[in-house]
């Protein structure tokens, strides 16, 4: 598999927020005015932090290497340990098609 260029990443946190917006619809009260989460992406070092309203929704991986010693590849989608730190472990990647792991409220737990 060839690494995803920054064009196919732009393209794939579109589609992430997008989705997001799409299971907030579907979760709130049917009406005929539907209120978007704001959603703001700050970028640091090792990580984006996605920002729904006022709480961190997760962080993803800008690139490969590690995070408290485990493999972390480009793309990885993390909980939240704090307001600047993500979690342990890995819930998904944005360039694997699938995204059954995550909510409007962020990354789903492990089972």
């Amino acid at each position: 598999m060839n690494k995803p260029t920054k064009k196919d990443f732009d393209k794939a946190i579109t589609y992430l927020i997008e989705g997001i917006h799409a299971d907030y619809s579907a979760w709130s009260y049917p009406s005929s005015v539907r209120v978007k989460p704001a959603i703001h992406l700050k970028e640091g070092r090792k990580f984006l932090k996605i920002i729904r309203d006022n709480s961190v929704w997760g962080f993803i991986a800008l690139k490969d290497g590690s995070h408290k010693g485990l493999p972390l590849k480009f793309g990885d989608v993390l909980k939240p340990a704090g307001f600047n730190a993500p979690a342990k472990h890995t819930r998904g990647n944005i360039f694997n098609g699938d995204h059954s792991y995550y909510s409007w409220t962020g990354p789903n737990y492990l089972i």
